[in-house]
């Protein structure tokens, strides 16, 4: 596999470049100059009001569209229009939005399914833009720009909203596919996340105490923004897919494809000569061919699981069968991301439990995955996870209902209805395993997912083993076991003589949650401005008894009476409201 650059290649001179490509480079600039947050705040805005959804800031629909309690017809209707404009508003507002749509779809623990359903449909194939935009990046970052190739097709492959894809040949060297990353969306990227946190900002404060404490929704835009700038980086999507060649000897019958040169914003690729997975002619491989490229793939994914990556969007529009090689060519390595090694093996236990129709083991398990707060109720918590683990005992695992990314997500969503927190990265894992089980379904139907699943158990096993017994395990476990028995004498004559002198002290240092904290200033803050009212009626009483001849600052006494009674009726009626509404926010859920 060739050398990846580590760093982008020295950009060439604008000289070097020909008069077209530099009033190119000049258009492009131009283009990066006018994306300020200002003007793409106005844009996100306008959108959203011409698409009918500035009630979205409404209290009561965000409590609703992020509620999880049953809806009416009517209700679910509503949901449904709300996320056909939704998906019309992210397609009009470009790269950012189609992408955080994408993520979004993940979340059903989250939003509705007539939501995530309408998100499904967001279309990340675009209209291409002027190829000469993309040469001016190729002549950039290449070294030898356009002279690299003998020839290159100037009609994409495809069009994405971040990239574009050309089928080319290197000079003495092979036929390539060059992704190239569109001029300005890094920018927009940039800029649109700025707005996007405030929005979330104001978004958070419309939560009930509740959810809020559940749902961190600072770290899913950081987690949003983290793998949209990975995606962005050829550099490191070319990475993932060198790391990803180690697991060939034990896959066999799926690959990932060579990797020539990349840069920032361009990367040259082994080009596939194939069908896309869901559009192989069938009588292509044999029915034991088929089985054998459908093992490899799921046997793949739980591997690289269990070693802490997970592929998010490895459908049948990103896996390809190769004509020439008879494999399933995994093509694009842009939404992936890293999980701990622990939590791998937490969801492996919670299959593995399942299969034995142990569903109390299932919601201990589950409960490792989930933080609770101090609005759940932990008793009935398990009993929900329990019911949902029976659900999927002996439960064919070949349905869009039944698989165990499916099971993740429903349970993810029992977790945030009790209101515990939840890893950030479980939605995105899930959508994984469910890509991949559509996938491998597309190539074997006639082949239980989840029995491919549970035949890799000894691997599974053994990777779980292995790990907790790995040397570095057991030097920490050493280490820290040899530090408590050689200290112990010393800290334990320590203790003893506080005690006997009669020293022992204990600190404690009472932390309130931010929910309880937040509500006790409330309480404050209304307790302080009853008492204001209090004080300004009062004051104003005096201030009338006290007045000699009727006259004070030009005002009579009537007109200073009432002054302050109607600052105090005011302030009244407002502390009424702000009761009120809070009483209405809770009632909601």
């Amino acid at each position: 596999m060739s050398v990846v650059n580590e760093k982008v290649s020295p950009i060439s001179p604008q000289s070097q470049l020909s008069p077209e490509l530099q009033l190119v480079g000049k258009a492009i600039e131009k283009e990066k100059a006018a994306i300020t947050p200002g003007r793409r705040r106005r844009k996100i805005v306008s959108v959203f009001v011409k698409n009918g959804l500035g009630m979205l800031l409404k209290d009561s629909i965000t409590r609703k569209l992020m509620g999880k309690s049953k809806r009416s017809r009517t209700e679910r209707e509503h949901m449904h229009r709300i996320g056909v404009r939704l998906r019309e508003a992210f397609e009009e507002l470009g790269p950012t939005f189609i992408k955080l749509g994408q993520v979004l779809v993940t979340r059903q623990d989250l939003f509705p399914e007539e939501i995530t359903l309408e998100l499904e449909k967001l279309l990340d194939k675009v209209p291409p833009i002027e190829f000469a935009k993309l040469q001016y990046i190729i002549e950039q970052e290449l070294p030898n720009g356009m002279d690299t190739f003998e020839w290159f097709e100037e009609d994409p492959l495809g069009s994405a909203s971040l990239a574009q894809v050309y089928k080319a040949k290197v000079k003495d060297g092979p036929v390539v596919a060059v992704k190239v990353v569109r001029p300005t969306v890094e920018k927009l990227f940039e800029t649109d996340i700025r707005v996007i946190k405030k929005m979330t900002g104001m978004l958070r404060k419309r939560l009930p105490p509740e959810l809020s404490a559940a749902i961190d929704v600072n770290g899913l835009i950081d987690d949003y923004y983290s793998s949209a700038m990975d995606e962005l980086d050829m550099v490191e999507e070319s990475r993932k897919m060198v790391e990803m060649a180690q697991y060939r000897k034990s896959a066999e019958y799926v690959d990932v494809p060579e990797v020539h040169t990349a840069t920032k914003n361009v990367l040259l690729m082994e080009f596939i000569d194939g069908w896309l997975i869901k559009d192989f002619p069938v009588d292509f491989f044999t029915f034991e061919e088929r089985v054998k490229i459908m093992i490899d793939l799921v046997h793949l994914y739980v591997q690289q699981m269990l070693d802490g990556h997970y592929h998010a969007d490895a459908h049948g529009s990103n896996i390809m069968i190769c004509k020439h090689r008879k494999k399933a060519i995994v093509i694009d390595w842009g939404m992936t991301g890293r999980m701990d090694s622990v939590l791998a093996q937490t969801l492996m236990r919670i299959i593995m439990h399942i299969q034995l129709n142990q569903a109390e083991d299932v919601a201990e398990v589950n409960m490792e995955l989930f933080t609770p707060t101090i609005y759940t109720d932990v008793v009935k918590l398990k009993d929900q996870l329990r019911a949902l683990a029976l659900r999927y005992v002996n439960a064919v695992q070949g349905s869009d209902r039944y698989n165990y990314g499916n099971l993740v997500l429903e349970a993810t969503a029992i977790g945030l209805k009790n209101y515990c927190k939840v890893p950030n990265g479980l939605a995105l894992w899930a959508k994984g395993f469910s890509a991949t089980e559509g996938a491998a379904r597309w190539i074997c139907p006639e082949i239980s997912y989840g029995e491919v699943v549970e035949a890799y158990e000894i691997p599974i096993l053994k990777s779980m083993l292995s790990k907790r017994f790995d040397y570095r395990a057991n030097a920490s476990l050493l280490s820290e076991s040899a530090k408590l028995i050689t200290t112990f004498p010393r800290r334990a004559a320590r203790i003893m003589e506080n005690v006997a002198e009669n020293k022992f002290r204990m600190n404690l240092q009472i932390q309130p949650d931010v929910t309880i904290r937040n509500t006790l200033n409330q309480i404050t803050n209304r307790i302080a401005l009853a008492l204001v009212t209090f004080a300004i009626i009062i004051a104003t009483g005096f201030m009338i008894s006290s007045i000699p001849d009727g006259v004070f600052l030009g005002m009579q006494k009537t007109t200073i009476a009432n002054i302050g009674l109607g600052t105090s009726i005011f302030l009244i009626i407002f502390t009424l409201w702000r009761l009120f509404r809070t009483r209405k926010h809770r009632s909601l859920f």
